[in-house]
């Protein structure tokens, strides 16, 4: 049985297989009962249990026997702990089962009276005893195992228990056990103060406390754990086998460098250590702080310990204390020493000189020096401060380290101040440095800007000069070439006019000089034979020197503010011609009219050509050349020319200067774009060229390529103002079987469609045309349009296009009729729109709006009414705006609602969705006008437009007025037409389905008076109509393109009128049309800016427009 056998496990018997820390720990656990669950397995020899840790945890604990009874031994203890051998926690478990073997042994004891049991309590050696006492044990602790055997025995603290035969004992109460234990058999309060000096100790020393608190590596917190256990009444014990006789603590440990030695002599230096201000031998000092020292310990002779802590101290003076030695300084390097390290010693602890180790040297300046030297064209600047010492100049500068102690820091800076523009002179000769001083600026500022380089103006410079520090002025500057020389050009022979500062330059290779007049362009050139370009040779004479433009274009592009050459001299670039020479040259480029040097010998794009060549002194052999430019540029014959004696009218002064153009660009050779304002006479004018050039020996046929609903127009005019014979093409060649040159074999003007040429290009294109005339331009405006691509590819000398609306939505319209007409202007679409097009559409560049004007006005004519036909009625326009009926009110903003969340849902792929969008955006248009365009079942119900029309049309019939009534949207012609039969009231109409002769004999009706009302669809009827026998217009709702409006009211409103015009808009109120109306005011700017000189402008339909039409 266990019981026989098991008591005889006890802590001594334990120590062959567990070591002392293990068997004093785990004595403590099994005295405080954390042992539970306690099983013996007789068969296997195994004992079990779980045992509580330090904390919370509960570890599985298993010790197996190899050997029973009196002479038992252990094969093995395991547990569950981090330890997980031969533990503490294993030794608890083993001593708890001893302790339980033990007690079921014991006999029974005879039980005592009950009165005795109460009386027992009085006497009885288990009444709880007072906790015992703890102390504080210093002495000199044995090397670790795992200390260097070098290290000597070293002063440590350890804890100490109350003795039987001694006062005090250190058994049962080492530092591992003391960190364990819990309240109750020590005083609270000490127990607390020893356990957090252990922990805080544990932290610094890995491998634990086994030989105590070694005090050399205790961290600063032991002065107040110190103070602590005093306050607690933990006594401080000396340990006299170690020579320790008494412990205490004062208040301060002081160190102080001392310098001693003679004049011309080596200098010592070593380290005094006062204790409460008194010197002690540092032989007998230990310092307290492994790393950062907190203290020192001082062992007299008498064996009194002084434990005492620094105020503050430097950890590499402290260091100082290990050497048995003073450190000596040999005489050469005291000078030195005195200069550079003693100062810094005096930041960092206090120090004592002897008086005869120095002798004062003689101090005079500072004066403030900036040295110069070069690496080859590269300038490196560097300034400092210069003292005479003992009449040597040496100088300082903000490197870290050279701290002599005679320098004067106050006054330097207050000469740094004084000198601070002279620092900013060098500072801004270097771009980088400036730069960096604006970034600096903004910095200290605290604004968190970030400029562009381009966009700091010199205000800017100025304030940033004035906001930073001297020392950020004066930092190192390096400087690339042209920097180089305006420094040393500019900048140091002003520094060394000043009596404050010293400049001192090495030797420069190069000698530098500055040229402030203006340098002179020079443009020469020749022309290959056989060549269809001139090579253009542009150099800028620069004191004596040629320098090609194009080396000096590379240094603006840049942004160079100065151009260096090889022989020295530099020139500032911001003169106002070489600006807006790089301006020209870099369209040039962008826009094909100049290649790698060489220019068109026959240029298109005259104006550029001509500001060019005004900027410079032109060579001889390009003086012709000149003068072609600037007649090309005029866009005007030298005198004006004679209208044909076969054209059978008047023509007006305008329609004479139209003629004027339009013969200037057929006799040289160029194409054009005639854009007056609708109802001019366009067709006349040309008409009166074509004539002028039969006149003059022109043989081939004119070919015009028209709408077909102005196709008759044509013909019957040039029959009743020319002698031409006209011949008109209304079918194809697969219809009309007869052969196109069959057809116009006695034709002096051939008119087609745009339909037909595009369909029969070949036949066309076979033929010789004298010219290409394209009316209503605006339809080949699509760049992409076959239309489009048949006109351009169509081989005639001359192509003019006629258009009031040159332009409707965006400059690349403009861009496709310029390409057909003048196609050298601006022969890539991709480059104009990036020169032109984004830059003035997104309003980017105000300055490229007016350079596009001037680019284009030699080959575009336009004169609007108000400026050529004063005799013209006044025309009146009014928008009025109708209130919509209640029902029909609610109508729409029923489906205002829906089609806002579909479209402002598809708004995130603008163009994907854009069928869809304007889909919804046309519903709610038809919506504005009467309920029934979108829904036949509110056919019924009133629209407020139709009323207000109806209500008009009568009075003004009664009063002899006749009127031209516009809608995009033929089914709303369709309810007016029903309104008006009911109201009997004959009307003529127009729509794009009618055949030429119901064209016709709608219009017929009309202008003989048969008809007072015209029903016209705004896209049939806006060009090709002359109907000034109307002083009337409605236009029913608003369109996305004003220019198509703008057309159909000319219909009346033009050459012929006699009477005023009256147009009244009609928009319906608080709906979607007055959101086009203010959209159609933005595209009016769009072509007043480029078309009629206009201001500013963006044109792009966004998102945002769509969201602003829906709110």
């Amino acid at each position: 049985m266990t019981t026989e056998w098991a008591h005889t496990i006890t802590p001594d018997a334990l120590k062959g297989d567990f070591d002392t820390g293990a068997i004093q720990r785990g004595s403590v656990y099994a005295r405080q009962h954390r042992v539970a669950a306690v099983q013996w397995d007789d068969d296997k020899r195994r004992l079990t249990g779980r045992c509580q840790g330090t904390g919370v945890a509960t570890y599985s604990v298993r010790v197996a026997f190899s050997h029973l009874g009196p002479g038992w031994k252990l094969a093995d203890a395991g547990c569950t702990c981090p330890v997980g051998y031969f533990c503490k926690h294993a030794v608890a478990l083993l001593l708890t089962f001893a302790d339980e073997a033990a007690t079921a042994a014991a006999p029974p004891v005879e039980r005592s009276p009950q009165w005795e049991r109460m009386l027992q309590v009085l006497y009885s050696e288990n009444h709880p005893k007072p906790p015992e006492k703890l102390a504080l044990q210093a002495f000199l602790s044995s090397p670790s195992l795992f200390a260097s055997r070098a290290r000597r025995a070293q002063l440590a603290l350890r804890p100490m228990r109350p003795g039987t035969r001694s006062a005090w004992i250190k058994s049962g109460v080492d530092w591992p056990a003391i960190v364990d234990l819990k309240p109750g058999t020590f005083a609270a309060q000490q127990l607390s103060v020893l356990q957090s000096m252990a922990r805080d100790s544990m932290r610094t020393t890995p491998y634990g406390l086994p030989h105590g608190l070694i005090l050399a590596d205790a961290p600063a917190t032991i002065w107040q754990q110190l103070d602590a256990a005093a306050a607690a009444g933990i006594p401080l014990l000396g340990d006299p086998a170690s020579g320790i006789n008494t412990v205490q603590v004062a208040k301060r440990a002081g160190l102080t460098v001392s310098v001693s030695g003679e004049v011309g002599a080596d200098a010592h230096v070593s380290v005094e250590v006062t204790i409460d201000g008194n010197v002690v031998p540092t032989s007998e000092v230990t310092i307290l702080g492994k790393g950062d020292p907190h203290g020192i310990g001082y062992l007299d002779a008498d064996g009194v310990l002084t434990l005492a802590p620094f105020d503050s101290v430097d950890a590499p003076a402290a260091a100082l204390l290990h050497g048995d030695q003073p450190i000596v300084i040999p005489a050469a390097d005291v000078s030195r020493f005195a200069d550079v390290v003693l100062p810094r010693l005096r930041e960092s602890v206090p120090i004592r000189v002897d008086d005869s180790v120095f002798v004062a040297p003689t101090i005079s300046g500072p004066t403030p020096v900036v040295t110069v030297r070069f690496t080859g064209d590269i300038a490196h600047t560097h300034w400092a401060m210069r003292y005479l010492v003992n009449s040597t100049p040496r100088d300082l500068d903000d490197a870290i380290g050279t701290q002599p102690s005679w320098r004067d820091r106050v006054v330097e800076e207050q000469i740094w101040e004084s000198i601070r523009e002279a620092l900013a002179a060098v500072a801004l000769t270097s771009g980088a440095a400036g730069r960096r001083l604006i970034a600096a600026f903004d910095a200290q500022q605290g604004s968190g800007r970030v400029r562009q380089a381009h966009r700091v103006e010199p205000a800017d410079y100025e304030e940033a000069v004035n906001g930073v520090t001297t020392h950020f002025l004066r930092h190192d500057v390096h400087l690339n070439p042209l920097e180089t020389a305006r420094l040393c050009a500019e900048v140091l022979p002003a520094l060394a006019r000043r009596d404050d500062l010293i400049v001192e330059v090495a030797e420069v290779a190069q000698r530098y000089r500055q040229i402030t007049e203006r340098a002179r362009v020079h443009i020469a050139g020749s022309q290959p034979a056989g060549s269809d370009w001139l090579d253009l040779d542009i150099t800028m004479d620069v004191d004596g020197e040629q320098v090609p433009i194009a080396e000096v274009l590379a240094e603006l592009s840049t942004g160079a503010t100065h151009m260096l050459l090889p022989s020295g001299v530099y020139f500032p670039l911001d003169s106002p011609e070489l600006v807006k020479l790089r301006q020209l040259m870099d369209e040039a480029e962008v826009l094909g009219e100049a290649e790698s040097g060489r220019v068109p010998a026959v240029p298109t794009n005259v104006t550029l050509w001509e500001e060019l060549l005004e900027l410079g002194v032109v060579d001889e052999q390009l003086q012709a050349w000149q003068e072609r430019i600037a007649t090309l540029s005029a866009a005007r014959p030298p005198e004006p020319v004679q209208p044909p004696a076969m054209l059978h009218a008047t023509l007006r002064d305008y329609q004479l200067d139209g003629l004027n153009w339009l013969s200037f660009l057929w006799d040289n050779g160029f194409g054009g774009v005639l854009a007056d304002d609708m109802g001019l006479g366009k067709t006349l004018q040309t008409l009166a060229l074509f004539g002028r050039a039969r006149e003059n020996g022109e043989t081939g046929r004119f070919l015009v390529v028209a709408p077909t609903s102005v196709v008759n127009n044509w013909a019957s005019e040039c029959h009743r103002f020319t002698d031409l014979r006209a011949v008109t093409i209304t079918a194809t060649q697969a219809r009309g079987r007869t052969p196109l040159a069959e057809i116009i074999a006695d034709a002096d003007v051939v008119i087609t469609t745009y339909a037909l040429l595009r369909i029969d290009f070949p036949a066309y294109d076979e033929q010789q045309w004298a010219a290409l005339v394209l009316d209503e331009a605006q339809f080949v405006k699509n760049r992409n349009s076959k239309a489009h691509l048949c006109a351009r590819r169509l081989t005639t000398p001359f192509k003019l296009a006629i258009t009031g609306t040159p332009m409707e939505n965006n400059l690349m319209e403009l861009w496709s009729l310029l390409s057909i007409t003048v196609p050298g202007l601006f022969p890539d679409p991709k480059a104009f729109a990036d020169y032109f097009r984004k830059p003035i559409e997104k309003g980017e560049d105000p300055e490229r709006l007016p350079v596009l004007r001037k680019r284009i006005k030699p080959v575009m004519l336009r004169r609007t009414k108000d400026q050529v036909a004063r005799d013209l009625p006044a025309k009146q326009e009014q928008i009025l705006h109708v209130e919509l009926s209640a029902k029909h009110r609610k109508i729409y903003d029923t489906r205002l609602v829906r089609e806002r969340e579909i479209v402002l849902g598809l708004l995130g792929d603008l163009e994907k969705n854009r069928f869809q969008i304007f889909r919804s955006l046309t519903m709610l248009r038809q919506l504005s006008l009467h309920a029934g365009l979108v829904d036949p079942a509110d056919a019924e119900v009133a629209s407020a437009k139709v009323d207000f029309i109806r209500e008009q049309l009568p009075e003004l019939i009664a009063e002899g007025h006749s009127a031209l009534i516009f809608s995009s949207f033929t089914g709303f012609l369709d309810v007016l037409r029903r309104g008006l039969d009911g109201d009997g009231i004959t009307y003529s109409y127009l729509d794009g389905s009618l055949s030429s002769r119901e064209r016709a004999e709608a219009v017929s009706a009309f202008t003989e008076g048969t008809t007072k009302v015209f029903l016209i669809s705004l896209k049939a009827g806006g060009f090709g109509l002359n109907l000034t026998e109307a002083d009337y217009c409605f236009v029913c709702d608003p369109w996305w393109n004003p220019a198509a409006e703008a057309q159909a009211v000319d219909r009346t409103h033009r050459i012929g009128q006699t009477r005023p015009v009256t147009v009244y808009r009609l928009v319906s109120a608080d709906t979607i049309e007055a959101k086009v109306v203010a959209l159609q005011n933005r595209k009016r700017e769009l072509f007043s800016a480029v078309v009629d000189d206009g201001n500013m402008f963006s044109s792009t339909v966004s998102a945002d427009d769509i969201r602003h039409m829906l709110d």
